[in-house]
């Protein structure tokens, strides 16, 4: 007989754990984007920005640390200029490719 796992049982998954360097945040960012999700956006560089040190890409992005955690929590919808200047302290950029049908 099998034993049957809780889901409360399981450990909880923390994507900033996993994202080690500019090419696993390129590849993280690029698989949220194809949601077209803002909310999921926010929280997933949130998750990046833990990864990295809110502290230090709340400095480099030049915004509060504050701000960058009220921003980047998981129900926001951040304006263009703070994903941007987050990528951007991030060391990543939003790309845009042609949709193919």
């Amino acid at each position: 007989m099998t034993k049957k796992i809780r889901i409360a049982d399981l450990p909880d998954f923390d994507p900033a754990e996993h994202l080690k360097d500019e090419e696993d945040i390129a590849a993280y960012l690029t698989v949220i984007l194809e949601e077209n999700d803002p909310a999921l956006l926010a929280a997933a560089l949130g998750d990046i920005a833990r990864a990295r040190g809110m502290t230090e890409i709340a400095k480099a992005a030049g915004i509060t640390r504050e701000a960058l955690y009220k921003a980047l929590r998981p129900d926001a919808q951040p304006r263009f200029d703070t994903v941007n200047r987050v990528c951007a302290a991030l060391g990543v950029k939003l790309v845009a490719q042609p949709v193919h049908g």
